[in-house]
Formats: structure tokens, sequence, C-alpha cells
């Protein structure tokens, strides 16, 4: 994956969607954090198929020379950034706005065939490579124009295979849309940033000092439930078992520090969003997500897991485990529909229960930090909030919902988001030929040869690979994809558990 982004460097939105837990072994995952000791997969999970790492069926095809419309035979598409493959342009987003934060770059033009090729080609090699069920990943080129490449399957043993309208489980980007919801409100007048929590959800008696943008920017103190010792063997237990807030608020501890004092990424501070915005609301979150931004954006995949009817063409989320050479594959679908299982989806809440294609996500990062989501002032507090945060230790930097970091030298936002039986990345609007005087982030590696188009390394410290025996990011053969070089960011702190140092998610 590291391979794909610097191809792709400069480039407007690039956004990747991984439909497999690779080496991680616990059938329970939270959104956004490290792995958690290794645990049999649930009683319910069918017998692991084998991987099809290297069938030819689930490869996908280099890009033709005339590529076909999304859902073609073909497996790469181009198309201009529309809301959806071949949808008119008018109701589309239109392009980011120059003066916002994403500043287009008139020398680097659509991409070439030759690119388009070989980004097709890249995917397949990453996906054979890491034994990956199937992939998904889009591109938005400066001028508009997107790639969305495709790989592998969604469903294993019903042989589907992955389409660019395939939606994924994309986990913890989930909070780059509860975040605008909070700020939209927030500019209505109706949920100001500095409200006390408490006030809003007096039944939970929380510390009266914790704000809503504490929640927003992890500066609460509150402890993330995902990472109580316990919760894995709860949800395990009854993997189609729908939660509640309250059951999964059980699992809170001891706080990390005072409200304001400090940064600690916390999957709990996006459940109360959740809450807090129905509060205000009387609403859903999934019915507000649908009515102020998937519909008017044309995300016609993108869907609250929560909130409304499953979706069958949604891919599974898998365990991945064995020898690199005979990978064997745990199906983690519970029957219900949602992925990768209720369980997970329903206790993590706002932290992350949408699930989209890696199109829709791409347009989606398009639209926020493009300044079409929501208004200019809100973007200016969702992004400026980093550097106060950056003042209190955070391991990456984070506004109020997004990861602010570098790609190639270039100041990128998005999000990165953990399930159990997937992973996935956004990065959202590159600053044209600006280069960004954030350096990269250290990871204690040396350098390594991994196969061909891509860096590895290798890690001095064993207690920095995760569960499981092989890295999220490893290239065959036991190296791990080389992230000090570039790119920094979301990979980097996921691969090595900076955003959480207990539990992997």
């Amino acid at each position: 994956m590291v391979c794909l982004l610097r191809r792709v460097s400069r480039s407007l939105v690039v956004v990747i969607l991984v439909g497999a837990c690779v080496g991680v072994s616990p059938a329970a995952i939270p959104p956004s954090a490290p792995a958690p000791p290794s645990a049999p997969a649930p009683a319910s999970a069918p017998a692991p198929p084998s991987a099809p790492a290297r069938s030819p069926t689930a490869t996908g095809t280099a890009a033709p020379t005339q590529p076909p419309a999304d859902g073609a035979s073909g497996r790469t598409s181009a198309a201009p950034a529309t809301g959806r493959p071949g949808a008119a342009a008018s109701v589309s987003p239109s392009p980011a706005p120059t003066t916002g934060p994403a500043s287009t770059d008139a020398a680097l033009a659509a991409p070439s065939k030759r690119l388009v090729r070989a980004l097709q080609a890249e995917l397949d090699e990453v996906r054979e490579g890491l034994a990956i069920p199937g992939i998904s990943a889009t591109i938005v080129f400066p001028d508009g124009t997107t790639w969305t490449g495709v790989s592998g399957l969604a469903d294993v043993a019903a042989r589907r295979p992955v389409t660019p309208d395939t939606p994924f489980a994309i986990a913890s980007i989930s909070k780059t849309f509860v975040a605008a919801l909070v700020l939209q409100l927030s500019a209505e007048g109706r949920l100001p940033l500095e409200q006390p929590v408490a006030r809003l959800l007096p039944e939970l008696d929380l510390d009266p000092a914790i704000t809503v943008r504490m929640l927003l920017d992890h500066t609460s103190g509150i402890h993330d439930f995902f990472n109580h010792p316990g919760i894995d063997a709860a949800l395990k237990q009854r993997p189609s078992r729908r939660w509640t807030a309250e059951q999964a608020l059980a699992y809170v501890q001891a706080p990390y520090f005072q409200p304001g004092k400090g940064w600690q990424y916390s999957n709990t501070n996006y459940l109360l969003l959740g809450l807090v915005a129905e509060r205000v609301t009387g609403r859903p979150v999934g019915a507000e997500l649908r009515d102020r931004f998937l519909d008017p954006l044309v995300l016609t995949s993108a869907y609250d897991q929560l909130a409304e009817k499953p979706r069958p063409a949604v891919a599974h989320g898998y365990r991945l485990s064995g020898p690199d050479d005979r990978p064997q594959l745990t199906d983690l679908a519970d029957g219900t529909g949602i992925a990768p299982y209720r369980a997970v989806v329903t206790a993590a809440g706002g932290a992350g229960s949408l699930a989209a294609s890696s199109r829709d996500v791409a347009l989606w990062a398009r639209a926020l930090y493009g300044g079409q989501a929501i208004d200019r002032q809100s973007l200016s507090l969702m992004l400026s909030r980093a550097e106060r945060v950056s003042g209190l230790h955070a391991r990456i930097p984070y506004g109020l919902g997004v990861q602010i970091t570098a790609i190639d030298g270039r100041r990128s936002f998005g999000h990165s988001g953990r399930f159990a039986g997937g992973r996935s990345v956004c990065g959202g609007c590159l600053t044209g030929r600006s280069r960004s005087r954030s350096s990269p982030t250290r990871t204690g590696t040396t350098p390594a040869r991994g196969p061909r188009g891509c860096s590895g390394s290798r890690s001095r410290n064993p207690a920095d690979a995760p569960a499981g025996g092989r890295s999220d990011g490893a290239c065959p053969g036991g190296r791990e994809v080389d992230t000090t070089l570039q790119p920094s960011g979301w990979e980097a702190a996921h691969a090595r558990g900076a955003l959480e140092p207990t539990v992997d998610a």
C-alpha cells in the first residue's frame, strides 16, 4: 500500500480499503488501535477456506486500453470524479476550490493509460503478496479524474468478486463523517463546541470539564472501552448480538488524564459524540448523515450499518492465519449482513459504523477537505486544532476528526480505520506543489528490500510487530513495508500502533 501511495503522492485523494486482517488473530478488533493477544475465531465462523492469494480468478487484471465502465468485466475503472460512476456531472461534487486546503496543480494531468496499467498491476501484486482476499483502491487526480482499481473477492465462499461499487466496513474513517456532522450542528448554533458534554448526557455522570471539542480531538482523557482486556471475549462470545451504548460504556475504565491535559486516541469519544448528535437532533446519526452528506454528495454505496438495512454486496471481513505459503482464511460474517459482524459494529457506534466503496470514500474526502461538505470556518477549525494537539504530545497530528500527516513531503488530511477483518486508509487533498514542514514519523527501522516496487524495513524492536506474526504492511518473506522514508502517517501510525498503544484496531 505504501508503494501505491508513493506512486501517486501528488494526487488529490487516495483511498485504499482492504478486506482482510493480515496477521492479526483476534476475532474482534475495534476501529483504530494496536493488536491484542491472539484469540480463537468466533464459534459461529465457518471452516476457514484456503486463501485466494495466488488464484487467477481472484486476481485483478491490468487496465485495458479503454477502461470499461464500473461494473463491467474489467477490474479497473477511470472516470470523472462524479458522485457515482457514469453519473451526470451536475449532481456530483464540483472541483475543490483553490482557496481551500487543497490546491490543484495544473502540471499534473489525468492518469495516462500506462499509469493506470501500472497502478492495477501494483494493486494485484500487493493483494497477492499479502494473501489479501479482496482490495479496492481509488485515486482522485488533480483534474478531477478518478481511478478505481479492484482485485480479489468480496466473498470467498461465494466467489463474489470485488467491484468498484463494493462497500467495505470503513471503521474509524466513520469518525470523519461524525466530526463533520458535529461541526455542522455547531455552525447552526445548535451545539457549541465548548459545551460540557455532561449537560447533554447527564445520565452518564461524565466529568463536567469535558467539552464537545475535547471529544472531537481526543483530549478528553476518557478511557477507550475497546482497550478493556475483557471486551474482546465478550464480543466474540455472541458475534450477532446487538450491543447498546450503555453496554459498551460499561467497559470504560479510569481516565488517562484530566480533561484537556493530554492526548489519547479513544473510540469512546466518538461513541459519545454519536449520542450527543442524536440528543441534539432527535434523530439517529445515520439519518442525519444520509440527509446532510450521503445523498447530497451522491455517495450511493455509503451507508450507516446501524441505522440502515444491510446490503448484500458488502465485503466480508476475514482473519488471515497460518504460514505465508499456505495462508488460511476465517470468514467473520455472522449472517446478519453487518460487516465484519454485528457485535463489534454496534459496540463501536459513532466511532466506526459506516460502510462505503473506496470511490465514495475518496469523493467524500474531496468534498470534506475541499470545503464543500462543511463551511470554511468549520473546516478551518477541523484542521487548525492539530497544532494545539501537537503540543500535548500526540503521536500523530490530529485535528477535529482528522489525521494530518505528510506523504512524500506533502501535507495531507485523512483518517485510517481498522476492524477485525479489514483495513482502510484515506489520504485527502494533498497541497499542490508545496512541501510540508512536518518531519516523517520515526519507527525505529533499518532499510531492507521487499518485492519489486516496494521498499521494506526490518523492525529493531520485536514489540513493534502486531500479534499473529506479520505486520499489516508486511511484504512477502516477512519484511515490513518501510514507513520511515515516505509516506509517514496513517499507515505508519497504525502499523506501529502509534494511535493506541495497547489494542490493535
